[in-house]
């Protein structure tokens, strides 16, 4: 129920509620920009319209591993890989290959669904936000949860991460957004302020 572009490469990955984790090649789009495109549009329709995305694009892989409908997936800022977490209450990593996509391993530890997921932008660290009140970090390395933070009246559903700063972005419930920022020296998340 998410879709990332990747950030270097001319991929998409998307999440799904059929269970899987799709990786979208969208090199053709570059070679076919609207201004490339007959007055009349693409091959897909006209121009400016959704329809011609699948004429476009292609599914270079389908990640199978989920057990329920697969929430959020993002791509690592510069590794190749993949992160993603559903309904089933667990987090994976996959490798990509330029032939190849496969699981890597499964972190477990959110007692609920898990709604959003991210790798750490500057360090091996995985953040997850799950509707288990709780945002949790991960050591990208060992697989293990290295922190929790805990909000007992309040649901997390979505994260985002500063591309520089070491900050990050929970979205709750009832328009609220909490930023956090994880202290490496301390290794602990603090909560920097709250906004409503």
């Amino acid at each position: 129920m998410s879709a990332f572009f990747h950030p270097k490469d001319d991929l998409i990955v998307s999440a799904s509620m059929d269970q899987t984790v799709r990786v979208w090649d969208i090199a053709s789009l570059r070679k076919s920009t609207p201004s490339s495109l007959p007055a009349g549009g693409g091959p897909g329709g006209p121009a400016g319209t959704f329809d011609s995305f699948d004429s476009f694009s292609t599914v270079k892989y389908v990640l199978e591993g989920h057990d329920r409908g697969v929430n959020f997936a993002s791509f690592h800022p510069t590794l190749p890989l993949i992160v993603s977490s559903g309904d089933d209450r667990q987090i994976k990593l996959w490798r990509m290959s330029d032939n190849k996509a496969w699981e890597v391993d499964t972190c477990r530890g959110h007692f609920n669904n898990v709604s959003s997921v991210l790798f750490h932008p500057k360090h091996e660290l995985i953040v997850s936000a799950g509707e288990d009140k709780t945002i949790r970090v991960w050591d990208m390395g060992k697989r293990t949860a290295i922190q929790t933070f805990r909000r007992e009246h309040d649901r997390f559903w979505v994260l985002t991460a500063h591309p520089e700063l070491n900050l990050f972005a929970a979205g709750k419930y009832l328009r609220r957004l909490e930023c956090l920022q994880y202290l490496t020296s301390t290794d602990a998340l603090a909560k920097v302020t709250i906004m409503a």
